[in-house]
């Protein structure tokens, strides 16, 4: 997974940047900058009351920091380094049963009133094409301070101890003989977020999440082809201590090793096989035919103009058979090192976990407190979000995972298992419908398996499926031993269009008779 530089300037205010320079050359390090230390619940406290009295029947204000850091090299040259924060707030009302939402990056006592009244004044407009009123469901008076699993913050550490880490990583990749060309990267944000709501809540939230990434690139002079493998290890919500707890060294020797023995794999022949999936390749699966498809404001059409519509309707819940009996798919915002995880979202809502998929069955969807009542429930999911606080929250994906078996299989007995099949690890291309059903998946690395045994890679590898066909097709799962929590750590939405950090946990999975085509035919 990459991410762009645009992605980590969107909304920044500093940004810095430089090609193939050391780091003692930037003379100004913006991001240490301490958040204006302002009385937030005063501020909350104004707006709050003003709403009140201009006739809302709800109102929230979001008063947040974002720090960003992302720096980039390629062999032995340093990319680029870009910094940034951004700071403001946005507050948020319902009048009339109709939402209304506007921000400012200036937090004074005027500045408050003012976006305050252009909130409601939106709102009110907004009311009159307001067929259907908002009704929200309740949630808890929340208070206290939350702060993610860390234990060193990223943007403590000194910029030249993060590009030694990056060169290491590419010259243990530049080591493999064959290895033409080597990117690595690492990213970090951070959040820090205050909530206040008409119902009382007051929260505040610190959030560090990490990514550090590369591509490997081998190249045939002679044939004129050329293969890549990207690191298998996803973002997480956790600090720099990443660099230490996963072995990027080795793998990144791996990755040449295994670019390099892309070159002369097998092309694979068309057909049905069993296949084997790593969690570094099952997760993006699970998100885009299990996450996006159990997003409920996707299935009631309020996505429809950009993100598209769900196979997945009301009516379907607690009887579709998604997947096979031993599927169970759950959400959960309080996993360690979940992306998604969070104190509160952003109404207050404590992070909780419930299921999505049980004995493969459907049974529960994403909701939040609009959304809740839509389909009976009471309580809210907690599934609100906003990438800024200038965006509109809105309707997000938690963390979604597949649960592991109880038992201790592992990958070595689900490839015995198999006659004719494939293993595939790491993120590849990936291409599904709107209604998230028909499906086709690519990877990083392809490995045959004949009789219950590897016996070589191949190339060129694609599957395609149906969503309920294919979560039918599991008939075995790894146990906690294979269980992994990789994640995407930009997973786009909405219009305008905002960006989510989220985790899917998996074990090793098998699953029977899968259509694969190839992908250079």
């Amino acid at each position: 997974m990459t991410i762009s530089r645009r992605d980590f300037l969107r909304g920044a205010s500093i940004a810095l940047g430089t090609l193939a320079l050391p780091s003692w050359v930037y003379s100004a390090d913006l991001t240490n900058t301490p958040m204006p230390e302002v009385d937030k619940n005063k501020f909350a406290e104004a707006s709050l009351s003003l709403a009140k009295k201009l006739g809302a029947e709800y109102a929230d204000i979001r008063i947040n920091r974002y720090r960003l850091e992302a720096i980039s090299t390629r062999e032995r040259q340093v990319q680029n380094v870009s910094r940034g924060q951004n700071f403001g707030f946005g507050v948020r009302v319902l009048v009339k049963g109709t939402w209304g939402f506007a921000a400012s990056p200036l937090l004074t006592a005027e500045e408050v009133q003012r976006v305050t009244r252009e909130a409601v004044d939106i709102a009110k407009a907004n009311s009159v094409f307001q067929t259907k009123p908002i009704r929200l469901a309740p949630a808890p008076k929340a208070s206290g301070n939350w702060k993610s699993s860390f234990e060193r913050d990223p943007f403590d550490v000194p910029i030249d101890d993060k590009i030694e880490f990056l060169m290491k990583l590419n010259e243990a990749a530049l080591s493999t003989k064959g290895v033409s060309f080597v990117n690595s990267s690492m990213a970090w944000v951070n959040e820090q977020k205050f909530l206040a709501t008409s119902d009382g809540t007051r929260v505040e939230q610190y959030l560090i999440r990490g990514l550090p990434n590369f591509t490997v690139t081998a190249i045939d002079r002679a044939s004129g082809d050329f293969q890549t493998r990207s690191a298998l290890a996803q973002a997480q919500l956790i600090g720099y201590e990443y660099t230490n707890s996963y072995d990027w060294i080795a793998e990144a020797k791996q990755a040449g090793e295994e670019a390099v023995e892309k070159l002369t794999a097998k092309p694979i022949e068309p057909g049905k096989y069993d296949l084997v999936l790593h969690p570094s390749h099952l997760f993006l699966t699970i998100h885009e035919s299990v996450g996006h498809s159990t997003e409920l404001d996707r299935a009631l059409l309020w996505e429809a103009n950009y993100a598209g519509t769900s196979f997945l309707t009301p009516d379907k819940t607690g009887k579709l058979q998604f997947g096979s009996k031993i599927v169970n798919f759950f959400a959960d915002r309080t996993q360690k090192h979940g992306l998604a995880t969070v104190g509160w979202d952003d109404e207050g809502v404590a992070g909780q976990r419930w299921d999505i998929v049980k004995d493969g069955k459907f049974v529960g969807w994403q909701t939040t407190r609009d959304l809740a009542p839509l389909i009976g429930e009471k309580t809210s999911r907690g599934c609100l979000h906003g990438d800024s606080w200038s965006s509109v929250p809105f309707p997000r994906m938690p963390n979604l995972s597949l649960a592991p078996s109880k038992d201790k299989t592992t990958a070595e007995d689900l490839i015995g298992g198999v006659e004719k099949g494939i293993m595939i690890h790491g993120r590849g291309s990936y291409s599904i419908d709107q209604q998230r059903y028909n499906f086709q998946f690519g990877g990083q690395t392809f490995w045959e398996i004949k009789n219950g045994k590897v016996v070589g890679m191949l190339k060129d590898v694609a599957y395609q499926s149906r969503t309920t066909d294919f979560w039918n097709a599991c008939d075995a799962l790894g146990g906690e031993n294979t269980y992994l929590l990789p994640g995407t750590f930009n997973d786009g939405k909405g219009e305008p269009g905002q960006s989510n950090a989220v985790s899917h946990g998996c074990p090793v999975a098998r699953f029977r008779q899968i259509n694969v085509l190839n992908t250079a035919s």
